[in-house]
């Protein structure tokens, strides 16, 4: 095998004619790798998104075998087909929050989508929005519109691209909210497999969406959550000015971390995790 990509998080291998894809248990907030790993983290994105990849039958996606890996990568890994990658992060919001929210307070627009007045933090939306970023190699991703990703893919792709970011949320949406799991936004990316437009990297984890508790969903404050937010609040409550390097993660956040990525598993899946499984 041959590495040939070691992303913020996942790390590619040449293997004959398919790709080796391997999460690791890197964490990345604000688009800095923190130094300090979160234990059984590559294990719980790989082992949620193939059970999305699943789930999402008639929207073609990059999987080969999520068992046919080498030991090593066991959990972990999968086998993909490679990808021409489109550079447009493919983002779905169906709540206000993040940097959306930090948009529409200053212009009252997410992406250049114009929205009601008076959205709080946590607001749902009147309906799930489609708002790309770019995809930058280095630093951090910057907002665009859906104009731009014309003028990038050309109108035909950027609306197969909206469409296909947008079902893929509303469809996702619809089955966690009977886990008891609002998801206010998540990323996708695609690639050309041949002409075919198809779902690569992740789907709906931890990493990629805000998860927040139904529960206890209450507009006008920050959620609780069961993603990375929990370790990208506690970076910012360091004073850490968000550019490389991070922070040294303290224990009692890692295990935080940990069990949030965990409980997202359980109930979105319904079943128990049971860590690396061989």
């Amino acid at each position: 095998m041959k590495h040939v990509h070691a992303g913020k998080v996942r790390d590619l291998y040449e293997d004959g004619d398919t790709l080796l894809l391997v999460a690791s248990d890197r964490v990345s907030v604000y688009d800095v790798v923190l130094p300090t790993p979160i234990p059984d983290k590559g294990a719980l994105l790989t082992q949620l998104s193939n059970w999305w990849f699943e789930y999402f039958t008639g929207i073609p996606n990059h999987v080969v075998s999520a068992t046919d890996v080498p030991a090593e990568f066991a959990g972990r890994g999968i086998r993909v087909k490679p990808l021409k990658m489109l550079q447009v992060e493919c983002i779905a919001r169906g709540y206000l929050t993040g940097s959306g929210l930090k948009e529409y307070q200053r212009s009252g627009t997410v992406s250049g989508i114009a929205l009601p007045a008076g959205l709080r933090d946590g607001d749902k939306l009147p309906e799930p929005i489609f708002t790309p970023s770019t995809k930058a190699s280095e630093g951090h991703d910057e907002a665009i519109s859906f104009a731009d990703v014309v003028n990038q893919e050309g109108r035909a792709v950027a609306e197969q691209l909206r469409d296909l970011t947008l079902e893929i949320y509303s469809r996702g949406a619809e089955h966690a909210a009977k886990a008891g799991v609002i998801v206010a936004d998540t990323k996708v990316e695609f690639g050309w497999d041949g002409d075919v437009l198809t779902l690569g990297d992740e789907v709906l984890t931890s990493d990629s969406s805000r998860f927040w508790p139904a529960d206890e969903w209450e507009p006008g404050r920050a959620q609780r959550s069961f993603d990375k937010q929990f370790v990208r609040d506690w970076s910012t409550s360091t004073g850490w000015n968000k550019e490389y390097p991070g922070p040294e993660i303290p224990a009692d956040v890692v295990e935080g971390t940990r069990r949030k990525y965990e409980e997202a598993y359980e109930r979105i899946t319904g079943q128990k995790w049971a860590g690396i499984q061989a």
